[in-house]
């Protein structure tokens, strides 16, 4: 039985609140529910593991939970967030940018190895 789910967020653009509910709420069930959870984001969503960035988005307007608090909320359940390292230069970011949640890089190579070999799931977003 696989155990494993890898979410990654390429096509979910910051720009668009609304889309970024629904990753993270998907994050923090499947951890709950004792799956090893790894989200990467990268393109566009990859501004979301830099400080600030999460904070200043709420996913509906007018209320005081903001995107950093989704993520906050499925890590504390045990997901385990990670930067596509070629954000950092398209963002200009360095690794000391990131959201403390963020547990560090993973790069394509690594992503695609554990999409091919690996046991797990995927989510795209």
């Amino acid at each position: 039985m696989t155990r494993r789910l890898l979410i990654v967020l390429m096509n979910t653009d910051p720009r668009n609140p609304e889309e970024l509910g629904a990753p993270f709420y998907h994050a923090a069930v499947a951890a709950a529910m004792d799956y090893q959870v790894d989200v990467v984001c990268t393109a566009t969503a990859g501004r979301l593991m830099k400080r600030g960035v999460a904070e200043a988005i709420r996913i509906k307007p007018g209320h005081d939970k903001t995107v950093q608090d989704w993520i906050r909320e499925a890590h504390d359940q045990g997901a385990r967030f990670w930067a596509c390292p070629a954000n950092l230069d398209l963002f200009d970011m360095s690794e000391a940018d990131l959201i403390p949640e963020c547990s560090g890089m993973m790069g394509a190579a690594a992503m695609i190895r554990d999409l091919m070999e690996g046991d797990c799931r995927v989510l795209t977003y």
